[in-house]
């Protein structure tokens, strides 16, 4: 662990630290049922930066996302904590990049689950809680499975409701959920019909979870599903879809077989973007709109799973690589921020952050200490309009595909594939100001940028004994 306190100390120091009145001037006033803002946190899954229509989709309907970020601010350089789910939302709840983070990869566990944060992590959830934020979680979780320590309700969470596992959640009709411990079993589905659409029912939970606390400070996390591995939406909402595109039937193994792959990704993409229209008339019927700072991502790139053919919507948007790369295209999502009257509408930022820098925002937001030692910057002052500190690097690793790892120096992008089987391997470097696209490899015109970010590869990490590079 590299926090040099335990996850019981900090916490305690923290409470003492609130209770003692310690807030930001400016932040924690004019709200009218209380003063602290509500923290919402929504996250697609596999939605690539092309895929709403305020990144320069064409093909599909994303009207409440364009809203949110014609009335806010939209981030053209933001990056995943991963290129894959589960170290991406690692990275996400503690403010640390997959060089030191505990979760560096989708690690599987049977009978369901995947590799747990542990008891001594501390997550942005926590941090919250301790302040007098109801926290909650509906979506897809992946940090660990049932009876570990990793369950969001061990992590912080008053309440979580949807699929533990990302496994399970590849598929969008299933026999059960999960709220808190207990199983939500679902009996249409069970008796074998695709009667209850999972979506719906987190949405719902959602919905009732905002109605609930709506007088009270609360953080909801809403890491949803879609659109995510299967391609399935109920059949309202393909037909406004079908017979747009040329349709190449999937006939796939693990998944469903879809006869509509293009429309079904379409619709499952526009139902997203209705359901968080419905979240934001919600905040204006509870009043609360204004004192709600929203904020909506990606956990990396597109896939090409149950038939999803990224080319034709340019899901990438104008960037090399998709999900398990980690060139621009696996790495570089979409980042909306929405607050009324704190971030001026309509604003683009350039400011190149990643999601590790998301705990250290909070904790600023909230008049928080960050924990120790953690590899987030907080980005409040480029929401409000602030001078902003800026990283002197960021950095990647992923473990799959024989291990790779990348680092950006602006405007240095370099990247090492075949990490544990090729040490010797080369870097490959780009200059991200003069090649987006990541098309022509100049490691051999700079060898002492390359050296630089040879070294950063092996100092930005510590080793892992799940997550190793070492040769196997």
């Amino acid at each position: 662990m590299r926090l040099t306190r335990t996850r019981r100390e900090f916490i305690k120091k923290i409470s003492h630290f609130v209770l003692a009145g310690s807030y930001i001037p400016g932040f924690m006033t004019s709200c009218s049922s209380h003063e602290k803002p509500n923290i919402i946190l929504i996250l697609a899954d596999d939605l690539g930066y092309g895929d709403i229509g305020c990144y320069g989709q064409t093909k599909i309907k994303t009207p409440h996302l364009d809203r949110m970020a014609a009335e806010g601010m939209k981030f053209t350089q933001f990056y995943a904590g991963s290129t894959v789910c589960a170290p991406s939302r690692c990275s996400l709840m503690t403010g640390l990049h997959t060089g030191h983070c505990e979760i560096r990869g989708n690690k599987e566990y049977k009978p369901e689950g995947q590799h747990p944060l542990s008891a001594e992590a501390v997550t942005v959830a926590e941090l919250l809680k301790q302040t007098g934020y109801t926290t909650g979680a509906m979506g897809k979780w992946g940090l660990g499975g049932p009876g570990t320590d990793g369950v969001p309700e061990k992590q912080g969470f008053d309440l979580f409701f949807g699929y533990n596992c990302q496994r399970e959640a590849h598929f969008y009709y299933p026999e059960h959920l999960w709220k808190n411990e207990k199983k939500f079993i679902i009996e249409e589905n069970k008796k074998g019909k695709k009667a209850v659409y999972s979506h719906d029912l987190i949405v719902n939970e959602a919905l009732a979870f905002i109605k609930k606390h709506h007088k009270e400070p609360f953080f909801l996390y809403l890491p949803f599903t879609i659109p995510h591995a299967e391609l399935a939406v109920p059949e309202k909402e393909l037909k406004q879809y079908t017979g747009l595109f040329p349709e190449t039937p999937y006939p796939g193994a693990h998944y469903s077989s879809q006869d509509k792959p293009r429309a079904a990704f379409a619709a499952m993409v526009s139902r997203l973007d209705s359901d968080i229209g419905r979240i934001f008339t919600l905040l204006k019927q509870k009043n609360i709109d204004n004192q709600s700072r929203v904020i909506f991502s990606s956990d990396n790139g597109p896939h090409k799973e149950g038939g999803h053919d990224p080319a034709f919507f340019e899901s990438s948007g104008p960037f090399r690589g998709m999900k398990r790369d980690l060139y621009e295209g696996g790495i570089r999502v979409p980042f909306i921020a929405r607050w009324p009257g704190r971030i001026q509408a309509g604003s683009i930022n350039k400011h190149i952050g990643a999601f590790w820098d998301f705990l250290p925002t909070v904790c600023e937001l909230a008049g928080l200490q960050s924990p120790d030692n953690i590899d987030g910057i907080s980005f409040l002052p480029a929401l409000t309009g602030k001078k902003q500190p800026k990283h002197a690097y960021l950095y990647w690793e992923f473990h799959e595909q024989g291990g790779k790892q990348a680092v950006l120096m602006e405007p240095w992008k370099g990247i090492w594939i075949n990490v544990r089987i090729n040490p010797d391997g080369p870097i490959e470097l780009y200059d991200l100001s003069q090649d987006q696209k990541e098309q022509n490899d100049v490691s051999s015109l700079h060898p002492e940028i390359v050296k630089k970010i040879d070294q950063i590869m092996k100092q930005a990490r510590t080793e892992s004994l799940i997550f190793s590079f070492l040769p196997e």
